[in-house]
């Protein structure tokens, strides 16, 4: 029998949306957006950002992804190292 874990693989902690994200994102987005990077689905950020992901899982290291809303807004969804924060913000807000 093969068994699927489909919950997070870390803690995201304390999650933040920056006012700019806020205003340019749907919920639904963010949610989803969340759910994929507590995963480890890290989006849009390419093979070398994705095996730096992966290797910062354990021991924790900061986590970054990519994300695509469904009105064309590019987003980031960064959990800080020591997994207290997620913060959800607009490129030109990092």
């Amino acid at each position: 029998m093969i068994a699927f874990d489909f919950g997070p693989k870390f803690s995201l902690g304390e999650i933040h949306v920056t006012p700019g994200a806020a205003a340019k994102l749907l919920p639904q987005d963010i949610e989803d957006a969340l759910r994929r990077h507590g995963r480890g689905d890290w989006g849009e950020v390419g093979a070398d950002g994705t095996h730096a992901n992966d290797a910062r899982v354990e021991p924790a290291g900061t986590l970054a992804s990519i994300y695509t809303s469904c009105n064309g807004v590019k987003f980031y969804v960064v959990t800080e190292a020591d997994r207290a924060t997620t913060t959800v913000l607009l490129p030109e807000e990092y």
